[in-house]
C-alpha cells in the first residue's frame, strides 16, 4: 500500500508541473505510468532502461490514459508473437473456408443419397475415360508386338551379323507407338488417381453432412 502511494505522490507531482510544460512545449510532456515486477506504479517523464520491457500508458494532464504501448522484447519473443498471430490468422481462414464448405454442402444437397448419387455419376464419368484409355492401350500393345516382330529382322534388333538395317518408317512407327503407350500408361495412372482422389472428397463430403445434420 505504501509503494502505491508513493507511486501516485510521484504522479501527482509531475502532473503539477504539466500545464507549464504544456505551454512551453506546444503540445506538453508526456507522463508515462507502468507496474515494475513487484507490483509497484510508477510514474515520469521517462521509462528508465531497466523498465523497457514493461508495458506502459501515456497520461493526460488529468491524469487520464491516452495512450498504451508495449515494453520492449527479445527476438525468441518477437518471433513467438508473430508465430503465434501467424497461427490465430491460419486458423481463423481455416475456419472461414469451413463455413463456406458447410454452406454450399447444406444448400447443395438433401440426404446422403444426393451426395451419393452425384459421386456415382462422376465416378462412372472417370471409369469411362479408364475403360477406354485401357482398350486402346491393349490396341496398342499389340501393334507394338506385331513391330518389334517385324523389326527383329533388321539391325540392330536381329542377332544376325549380316541382316539389312532397320528402314526408317519401321523404326519411326516402333519409336511412336512406345511413345504412345508411355503417354497413355501416364494418363490412366492420372485417371486412377483422379477417381481416388473423387472418392475420398465425396466420403468427407458425406462424413460432414452427417454432423452437420446429426446422422449417425
Amino acid at each position: 500500500m505504501k509503494r502505491l502511494i508513493a507511486g501516485w505522490l510521484t504522479f501527482v507531482a509531475i502532473a503539477a508541473g504539466l500545464p507549464a510544460a504544456a505551454q512551453a512545449q506546444d503540445g506538453g510532456s508526456k507522463v508515462y505510468r507502468w507496474t515494475d515486477e513487484h507490483g509497484v506504479v510508477h510514474f515520469g517523464d521517462r521509462v528508465p532502461p531497466q523498465y523497457a520491457r514493461q508495458d506502459r500508458d501515456i497520461l493526460n494532464q488529468q491524469g487520464v490514459p491516452v495512450k498504451h504501448e508495449e515494453g520492449a522484447i527479445t527476438e525468441e519473443e518477437k518471433h513467438a508473437a508473430e508465430a503465434a498471430r501467424a497461427a490465430a490468422e491460419a486458423e481463423r481462414e481455416r475456419l472461414a473456408t469451413q463455413r463456406a464448405r458447410d454452406d454450399i454442402l447444406l444448400t447443395t444437397y438433401l440426404s446422403v443419397d444426393e451426395i451419393e448419387s452425384l459421386r456415382d455419376q462422376r465416378a462412372e464419368l472417370i471409369d469411362g475415360q479408364i475403360r477406354l484409355t485401357e482398350k486402346y492401350l491393349a490396341s496398342l500393345r499389340e501393334k507394338l508386338k506385331k513391330l518389334q516382330q517385324d523389326a527383329s529382322r533388321f539391325r540392330p534388333y536381329s542377332p544376325d551379323p549380316e541382316a539389312p538395317p532397320i528402314h526408317e518408317n519401321l523404326a519411326r512407327e516402333l519409336s511412336d507407338t512406345l511413345d504412345s503407350i508411355i503417354l497413355y500408361e501416364q494418363n490412366l495412372e492420372m485417371a486412377k488417381a483422379r477417381k481416388a482422389e473423387l472418392i475420398q472428397k465425396f466420403a468427407a463430403d458425406i462424413n460432414r453432412f452427417k454432423e452437420l445434420k446429426g446422422i449417425e
